[in-house]
């Protein structure tokens, strides 16, 4: 009893840092331009794809990979769809800023379309298999199995989530980037280069979706064009849940959303007789996304406000 509980721990905490990653990049766009970017999913699978064919430059063969290999892969490919995401907001996004909110709506969608077809007649439709970036090694922990890849991939999670905080409060950026997010007028009449702030969080927020698509792709050893739709929703109702705008927030709703979905998807089948099963795990998360709507739509550690509101405030 006690072993199934730690390894089901250790599920929820790995696929809770794999959905954290993504539910920053959405709360730090809506933060800043009160935008929803529903991109931010395709900049999770592109990390997959950069990964995986950088890996293929490096050694040809990605069954055959070394430490080096892997971790310049890594960090080019994350480093690159960053830049992919500034560039989409330059051409998709910064023409339509001073429009209605459904204009850059409606084109982070047409965006979220081309990428997901781009890749299918680029790469193909059919999934691949990715390679592990840990060992294949396993851990028994008080009659509890952890892997070598959740290890890794917990430690990498929250470094990019340590780096993060960092950057958003104790750098200069991170002062540009909330001054911004208070208000983009006064910031600018401050001398304050919004564009460039606007740059630096389409351009972490990509980064850090990346890196989760190569985490998660690596965990499940397989990739697929469309792999960012359920995982994007996934992402923005952990960022809904925890409070968009509010970058704690989007990490505690990560890791809520992935206890609830590894705890009911376990607990289904034994509640329900077998009636229910695993394959109603999304269903799950979808019916958090309506019951937080309904009942507390800012979210647990999001403040609600009021459109008429002048100065919006936004934990960073």
């Amino acid at each position: 009893m006690l072993g199934n509980l730690i390894q089901q721990t250790v599920n929820a905490l790995t696929i809770g840092a794999v959905y954290a990653l993504i539910a920053l990049g959405y709360t730090m766009v809506y933060g800043v331009l009160r935008m929803i970017n529903f991109a931010h999913g395709e900049m999770f699978m592109l990390g997959a794809y950069v990964a995986f064919l950088l890996l293929s430059m490096l050694v040809g063969d990605v069954g055959a990979t070394g430490a080096i290999a892997l971790t310049a892969a890594f960090v080019i490919a994350i480093f690159l769809v960053g830049v992919i995401g500034v560039g989409i907001e330059r051409v998709a996004y910064k023409p339509l800023r001073n429009s209605t909110r459904l204009a850059p709506m409606l084109s982070s969608l047409g965006v979220s379309l081309s990428l997901v077809t781009g890749i299918q007649i680029l790469a193909g439709p059919q999934p691949v298999a990715f390679p592990s970036f840990f060992p294949a090694v396993r851990y028994e922990v008080l009659g509890g199995t952890v892997s070598a890849v959740q290890i890794g991939i917990l430690i990498a999670a929250f470094a990019l989530m340590f780096g993060l905080h960092f950057l958003v409060n104790r750098s200069r950026i991170g002062i540009i980037v909330r001054a911004v997010s208070e208000s983009r007028p006064t910031a600018q009449l401050l001398g304050i280069n919004v564009n460039g702030a606007i740059s630096m969080v389409f351009f972490v927020g990509p980064l850090l979706g990346a890196a989760g698509g190569i985490l998660y792709a690596s965990y499940y050893g397989i990739m697929t064009p469309t792999m960012g739709a359920v995982i994007g929703l996934k992402a923005f109702t952990a960022a809904i849940l925890g409070g968009i705008g509010s970058i704690p927030g989007a990490m505690l709703g990560a890791f809520i959303l992935a206890f609830v979905e590894v705890g009911g998807t376990a607990l289904l089948p034994v509640v329900t007789h077998g009636v229910l099963g695993t394959e109603y795990r999304d269903v799950l998360s979808f019916a958090i996304l309506i019951l937080v709507l309904l009942v507390r739509p800012a979210g647990i550690l999001g403040e609600a406000v009021s459109e008429e509101s002048i100065v919006y405030k936004r934990e960073f």
